[in-house]
């Protein structure tokens, strides 16, 4: 990117270092950077809520830390700013409905197909904490800011990354929670830096654009949104594959379909990610073709295939045991086969008791659809979606 020289004279004010700043961002490969202060006294309350509802499912590490989540302030004491920072994560020709449609193939979530975002992101945040720390000398009154303070996040710390970024102008937050971006829709990663230099702060937008559309809470195949602008964790396949470790609730699992690892539904059908550029980063670019995998492939995989083969990936998040579960279950809703029965069978023996459970579960599906051959997949890849 060529960006005029103003990059390369030193910034003087806060004002010059803060236009550098977004600059940066740009050259590390982010696609917009935006500051805002730290005061999330309007979400405070909103999480309290969610949180006393249960939404949060058994990830306690969302009802830790105290108020630290809406205080960032209290996470790094002095901190004044937080620069939000977006980077798209969509590789090129991944076909996501294509996949939800076959019901062999097994589908991964976009955003893990690649390397483990939260490296990546990291290393860059970091690049671009230290070009301010070493811009700040020359302020003006650089003897203001002679101890500066700074410290980036990628989804790791108790920070509210997506009300920061909204407040930053980053986007809105759309009724499926994600944050929606009109020029890039929503298949972005976030990261932050927090920082005591008082920069000046970007405008968030007016007003949210999601107006009457409601795509996202019709596509849940799980109906995982108990209102708009609200989702609950404990029937999200995205938690249920992910975070979860144990046994998935029987009423999920016709509905997860051929969803492995995450779901990303609620983004596919939202018109705004009509606008979504892909990612350039080559580290995002699909790995051990897991954008394209045969169920039947990726469940023959041995822990040690699994671990080799996730290694660097987001996908080591469930673990080689919510692997072969989630598996299973996508083996019990694919359309019947010779192989697949082979295959869940000659698993058992080896499997532990909880994926036992769910390979029992899927043979007994198979049974179901050979004794009743009209039994019509219910697959909730609605209309929308076709």
């Amino acid at each position: 990117m060529h960006h005029s020289k103003a990059h390369n004279t030193p910034p003087k004010t806060l004002e010059e270092l803060a236009a550098h700043i977004k600059l940066w961002a740009n050259d590390l490969g982010f696609q917009q950077a935006a500051i805002t202060d730290t005061d999330l006294s309007v979400d405070e309350p909103r999480l309290q809520l969610w949180l006393d509802k249960g939404y949060h499912a058994d990830m306690n590490w969302l009802a830790e830390h105290g108020n630290k989540r809406t205080r960032p302030h209290e996470l790094l004491p002095g901190t004044l700013r937080v620069i939000s920072a977006r980077m798209n994560y969509m590789p090129s020709d991944t076909q996501p409905i294509e996949v939800l449609k076959d019901s062999s193939a097994a589908y991964i979530s976009r955003y893990a197909l690649g390397r483990d975002y939260h490296k990546l992101i990291r290393k860059r945040l970091s690049q671009l904490a230290n070009k301010i720390q070493a811009a700040s000398t020359h302020l003006i009154n650089s003897e203001e800011f002679s101890s500066i303070q700074q410290r980036p996040f990628v989804d790791s710390a108790p920070v509210m990354e997506r009300p920061l970024a909204a407040k930053a102008g980053l986007g809105w937050t759309g009724k499926h929670t994600l944050l929606i971006n009109s020029e890039a829709g929503s298949w972005f990663f976030l990261g932050e830096i927090l920082t005591n230099l008082p920069l000046p702060i970007d405008q968030s937008l007016e007003d949210n654009q999601c107006g009457d559309c409601e795509a996202c809470l019709k596509i849940c195949p799980t109906d995982a949104f108990p209102k708009p602008y609200t989702l609950d964790a404990n029937r999200c396949i995205s938690y249920l594959t992910i975070e979860n470790q144990g046994v998935i609730a029987e009423e999920f699992r016709e509905p997860i379909g051929n969803r492995v690892f995450g779901c990303d539904d609620c983004q596919a059908v939202c018109p705004w990610n009509k606008y979504a550029n892909h990612t350039a980063e080559a580290d995002f670019s699909p790995r051990q073709q897991l954008d394209n995998s045969e169920l039947i492939t990726l469940f023959q995989w041995t822990e040690q295939e699994f671990l080799q083969r996730t290694e660097g990936s987001a996908i080591r998040r469930t673990g080689y045991q919510g692997w072969q579960r989630n598996l299973a279950i996508g083996l019990g809703n694919a359309d019947t086969s010779g192989a697949i029965i082979t295959t869940l069978n000659s698993s058992l023996a080896n499997a532990s008791d909880m994926v036992q459970e769910h390979i029992l579960w899927a043979l007994q599906q198979h049974q179901l659809k050979q004794t009743n051959p009209n039994k019509r997949r219910k697959r909730k890849i609605r209309n929308i979606m076709q």
